[in-house]
């Protein structure tokens, strides 16, 4: 799947299947469901999942948690904002 793909499926009302934890949980963030989103997030406990988990931190403005989660991930704190990470993450989850 392509990031363009994975952006237009934001379309529809549940995910396509067969997403890793990380990126259903990107997608849920996308859909303002931050709570799905970090319980999947949550659920996947290594450096993808920690670099999606401080993203929702970050979302939600805790910078403290984010930052720990970014640290977890081997991820520097990002410059960018909110909606070009999500583009970077979501990218390189799905091998680009």
């Amino acid at each position: 799947m392509t990031l363009d793909e994975f952006e237009a499926s934001l379309d529809h009302a549940a995910p396509p299947g067969g997403l890793a934890r990380t990126l259903e949980a990107l997608w849920w963030a996308r859909k303002d469901d931050w709570n799905r989103a970090h319980e999947l997030a949550q659920a996947q406990d290594d450096q993808d999942g920690a670099w999606v988990h401080a993203h929702l931190h970050r979302i939600e403005g805790d910078d403290a948690n984010a930052g720990y989660w970014y640290r977890r991930a081997h991820q520097p704190y990002p410059e960018e904002g909110l909606d070009a990470e999500w583009r970077t993450i979501a990218g390189r989850l799905l091998g680009g």
